[in-house]
């Protein structure tokens, strides 16, 4: 067995398995539609400290009575687990399966790397099935800070952009093209994969936001949704996580220019990448902008952070298929 047929196995085991954890994220969700009370945020360990951490009950659906002893059972559900009970056994399977995809994507990248003889992003299907690794790498840390909330997201992501790597970007290994030996190769573009991951995540948050928002303002939070954060502890949470990304993002252009003098003999020549890349730093500087300085936030600072991750989607997607340029080598 070569390192390159490992390598494409081992991607799509963790897309059946990253099918499988959507799957039980689903369950969870739908098995929690019967819970009527509203779950009541208490502290919890986020990224985001104190101030914005969802509750464990809140933010990861851990109950105090899954936690801390023995479950006990609600009147006359003797019988059976109750909603509440399912909803948890179904989150963790879920992340169970999300641990085993992400170990397979790991193995699928390292064999890739090992069967090319270079760092593993050299082109569409290596470029995002690293990002997903990084994504979903992500995500099971902060589901450790009490954010497991977002395992169906995350896993709907994974297995549609893993999906997509393995049917529509796939490439056979190849020697990358001259402009691409530099340092910066590798510096580049893992800067590109790491902010391109905070982005997805700070997007999906954001999401999540719009629909738990507009549910509050009906006064009628349940099911899987009162696990969840209010929405302004989410508003915040994807702020942070964005103000993450968009330093990185920066560096990613600042080096991009630098390996373009180095490659092309120019720092800046308007090619459609460069473009659109600039566009994505606009609009996700004008969220920033607008939340520090004109005091947005939530539903229209949310747009923004929306719009920029549509934005960042087709720079990757859009500009390698629909333009030709210097960066065409990154296509399919």
């Amino acid at each position: 067995m070569t390192a390159q047929y490992f390598s494409s196995l081992a991607m799509v085991t963790a897309v059946v398995l990253y099918l499988l954890a959507l799957i039980m994220h689903c369950v969870e969700w739908a098995a929690a539609r019967s819970t009527d009370a509203v779950a009541k945020a208490t502290p919890t360990r986020e990224l985001v400290g104190a101030g914005v951490g969802g509750g464990a009950e809140a933010g990861s659906g851990n109950g105090p009575e899954l936690v801390d002893g023995p479950v006990t059972s609600a009147p006359g559900a003797s019988r059976g687990l109750t909603s509440r009970q399912r909803s948890e056994l179904f989150g963790r399977l879920g992340v169970m399966f999300t641990i085993f995809a992400l170990a397979c994507s790991v193995a699928g990248v390292a064999a890739r790397g090992i069967a090319a003889q270079r760092w593993p992003l050299g082109n569409m299907y290596e470029f995002t099935t690293m990002a997903m690794v990084i994504i979903v790498a992500a995500y099971l840390v902060l589901a450790r800070m009490g954010m497991r909330w977002l395992g169906l997201p995350v896993t709907l992501l994974a297995a549609i952009g893993n999906g997509l790597a393995i049917t529509v970007f796939y490439v056979a290994v190849a020697p990358l093209v001259p402009s691409l030996h530099s340092v910066w190769f590798v510096i580049h573009i893992t800067a590109a994969s790491i902010s391109g991951a905070a982005f997805n995540i700070g997007g999906l948050v954001s999401v999540l936001y719009l629909i738990k928002s507009r549910v509050e303002r009906r006064g009628t939070v349940k099911g899987y949704l009162a696990k969840l954060p209010d929405a302004r502890r989410m508003d915040v949470v994807a702020y942070r996580v964005l103000a993450f990304g968009f330093p990185l993002w920066t560096f990613t252009i600042a080096a991009g220019a630098i390996w373009a003098e180095y490659a092309w003999g120019r720092y800046w020549g308007w090619d459609p990448k460069e473009v659109w890349a600039l566009v994505t730093w606009v609009i996700f500087a004008c969220y920033l902008h607008a939340r520090s300085t004109a005091g947005w936030k939530g539903t229209r600072a949310t747009v923004i952070a929306i719009i920029g991750l549509a934005s960042f989607w087709f720079n990757f997607i859009g500009v390698n298929l629909l333009f030709s340029g210097l960066h065409s080598y990154a296509g399919i």
